[in-house]
């Protein structure tokens, strides 16, 4: 009789061998400080609207990935920065973790990934001397669960951790984390792992001091005069991103290590901001989002490894409203709560978008004020004879329970009847237009292709991913791997 345990290892190891199949994705970070965060069977159901099939989470919450069970999305959870002293100073807390967090979870939900901190480097420097001891406890521990095939360990750092990014060619880590970084590559070149970087062109270019153009930061095409070009390799670069990985990998290869692929962890662009922050612009952030769209899913690397595709996660999917700073803070998501995208967002590989060519829906304005959504709800639902049924408590429409959700569904039925004759969408300047289908889950707006009031089709949503929710490098590179890891797993069935 094959023993339980080695069917589980065999298990997971053809999971990891076609997880690793495809090719490159654009994942999403979910964060939770939002005041009005869906219940998870909603958020799965936003997340599969959208075809999003890699997410990652800043911690390991449980209902989170109670909710993920067997929905094939890939799940990279997250160790605190305030547990990372713990876990590096003991082998049993690690093991605890990894029992609590990934095991009690697999093979139901597909977790991949474990993102050990935040920053750690630039944010929690003491807890530098015991980082990569608590990366080594945690893979020892997925090791002696016979998960390490399934699962990566790493760590995201920041590009702070490299103080002159340009020309990339000659970027090198800060002197004063030598021996903590050699420790990491090392790690991440024996578990066979992969470096994780949080790239930010909004930071590199607001903080550029008028150095590099917008342009560049938001992946537009370069005028001839104004051309980015690395004057030691001579190569091109057309946007900050392939810029700031490249600057990434020279830095690794200066410690004398190569192979090591890299993850972008976070990147992205807020939608609007304070005074000060003038190009947190709805606009602009659309623009970058669907440009790294684009950029990722073509498979290519940045010059210097352009066999390396640049796998990434956008920050972040909601608007976390409860983050502390500037007001840009707020606004990174992509999405409103309601699972109805913040700007529309196009496949690179298709001309599907998220949005509906043939209805204009009618919703809250982002900032409006609460008093005044409050009396343009009781108007629309009143006098202006909107059907809020759905709305009510225990409704389709009721959840995410605020004022902006209520008044968004009530302004847009009743523009959706009376436009013809007159109504506007305005609400003492609290709504706008849009063509963003708000609908979301069982929650049909007026308008939309899956409502009885329909007035146009909607377009299929945009894919984060690929439709096969699978990552990898290269086509030529993972077809030679993938051959030697099958063979490789009917040798281990045999041996069973």
């Amino acid at each position: 009789m094959v023993p339980e345990k080695w069917v589980q290892s065999l298990f997971l190891l053809i999971v990891g061998i076609f997880t690793h199949a495809s090719g490159a994705f654009v994942g999403i970070n979910i964060g939770t400080d939002v005041s009005n965060l869906p219940p998870t069977s909603d958020l799965v159901a936003i997340l599969k609207a959208h075809q999003i099939t890699h997410v990652r989470l800043y911690d390991a919450d449980s209902h989170i990935l109670k909710a993920l069970s067997a929905s094939g999305i890939e799940v990279m959870v997250g160790v605190l920065n305030e547990e990372i002293l713990s876990i590096g100073e003991s082998a049993s807390a690690a093991a605890t973790w990894i029992n609590k967090n990934v095991a009690a979870y697999l093979p139901s939900t597909n977790i991949t990934a474990i993102a050990v901190g935040s920053e750690v480097l630039t944010s929690i420097p003491n807890a530098a001397p015991v980082l990569v001891s608590a990366m080594n406890y945690l893979h020892k521990a997925l090791v002696a669960a016979n998960l390490n095939f399934q699962v990566k360990v790493s760590t995201p750092q920041s590009m702070d951790i490299i103080p002159r990014s340009f020309p990339p060619s000659t970027a090198t880590f800060n002197s004063s984390w030598n021996s903590t970084i050699y420790q990491l590559l090392q790690f991440l070149k024996n578990t066979n792992s992969y470096y994780m970087l949080n790239a930010y062109p909004y930071y590199g270019y607001t903080k550029g001091d008028g150095i590099f153009p917008i342009d560049y930061a938001l992946f537009r095409p370069l005028s001839s005069v104004k051309q980015i070009v690395d004057p030691n390799t001579l190569f091109h670069y057309d946007s900050m991103f392939d810029a700031m990985v490249d600057a990434t990998y020279y830095s690794i290869e200066a410690f004398n290590f190569s192979g090591i692929p890299i993850v972008v962890t976070e990147t992205g662009w807020p939608w609007f901001g304070g005074a000060d922050e003038p190009d947190a612009t709805v606009a602009n952030a659309e623009t970058f989002i669907n440009n790294l769209i684009k950029r990722v899913l073509n498979n290519s690397g940045p010059p210097s490894q352009p066999r390396m595709p640049i796998n990434s996660y956008i920050y972040e999917l909601f608007n976390e409203d409860k983050r502390p700073g500037p007001a840009s803070e707020e606004t990174w998501g992509v999405l409103f709560a309601n699972g109805s995208a913040v700007y529309p967002l196009q496949l690179s590989t298709s001309d599907r978008i998220t949005e509906n060519s043939s209805v204009v829906f009618c919703v809250v304005k982002p900032g409006a004020d609460s008093d005044k959504l409050q009396d343009g709800l009781n108007w629309a639902c009143g006098p202006g004879q909107a059907n809020c049924t759905a709305i009510q408590s225990g409704q389709t429409c009721y959840y995410p329970d605020t004022i902006e959700n209520h008044a968004s569904y009530a302004y847009n039925d009743y523009y959706q009847k009376m436009r013809s004759v007159g109504g506007t969408c305005d609400f003492s300047g609290t709504a706008m237009t849009t063509t963003n289908d708000p609908s979301s889950g069982s929650c049909h707006f007026a308008g939309s292709s899956n409502s009885n009031t329909s007035t146009g089709g909607l377009s299929p949503p945009v894919a984060f991913g690929p439709t096969n929710p699978l990552d990898g490098s290269s086509s030529s590179m993972h077809s030679l791997r993938l051959q030697h890891l099958i063979s490789a797993a009917f040798f281990a069935l045999v041996l069973l």
